[in-house]
């Protein structure tokens, strides 16, 4: 590619300055991956945790369901009496220009909703537990969709990175000392011509 650039100052300048460029959106680059790369180990590790509590949430909430169950009789028609929940919405963060999902389920108090006459302790609690998951669910998928985008965007600096590494700042690299060696060529040659003119002139 630098043997199709002509070797004029002007041309030198602006591969100089291509090359200034590269190498700067390089470092940026490589800054802005490594930064994003640090967030998504922060939140995978949140939701190897999560998955852990989320777990253990929906054990002690089915064993407290299945004891209601036995002690009360199948619960699925009390079941009905909770609300349909449609509170949850989605707000975002933006990390280097990453748009992250923050997702918000409103009020996770519990509320009462069923009758305590028809109902024992085993259902509160399994009440309470399945309300914790809820939130505890939330929270993991908002993690685990902003680790997504995470990688997607980390993929792409990665890629945007190594072109401006292996074959931008290279090119530019090799425009600058081709156009630069080939001045120096151009002024040797000058000085020379001027020195034979010289010679000539004194002979004379």
């Amino acid at each position: 590619m630098a043997q199709q650039v002509f070797a004029t100052k002007g041309n030198l300048i602006n591969a100089k300055h291509s090359l200034k460029q590269a190498q700067l959106g390089y470092e940026l680059m490589d800054r802005k991956r490594n930064i994003l790369i640090r967030e998504m180990v922060m939140l995978t590790d949140r939701a190897k945790e999560l998955c852990g509590t989320l777990e253990t949430i929906y054990a002690e909430a089915y064993a407290a369901l299945q004891n209601a169950n036995v002690i009360d009789g199948v619960l699925s028609e009390k079941c009905k009496a909770m609300p349909i929940d449609s509170s949850v919405s989605v707000s975002y963060r933006s990390v280097m220009g990453i748009e992250l999902p923050s997702l918000s389920g409103g009020d996770f108090e519990p509320k009462l909703c069923y009758s305590l006459a028809s109902t024992d302790s085993n259902y509160d609690r399994a009440y309470i537990c399945f309300m914790k998951a809820k939130q505890t669910g939330l929270l993991l998928a908002e993690i685990e969709n902003s680790v997504y985008r995470l990688s997607v965007a980390i993929r792409k600096s990665q890629k945007r990175a190594n072109a401006l590494k292996n074959i931008l700042i290279p090119t530019y690299r090799e425009q600058v000392k081709y156009i630069s060696e080939a001045l120096e060529e151009k002024e040797r040659e000058e000085f020379s011509r001027q020195k034979i003119i010289k010679a000539t002139k004194e002979r004379r």
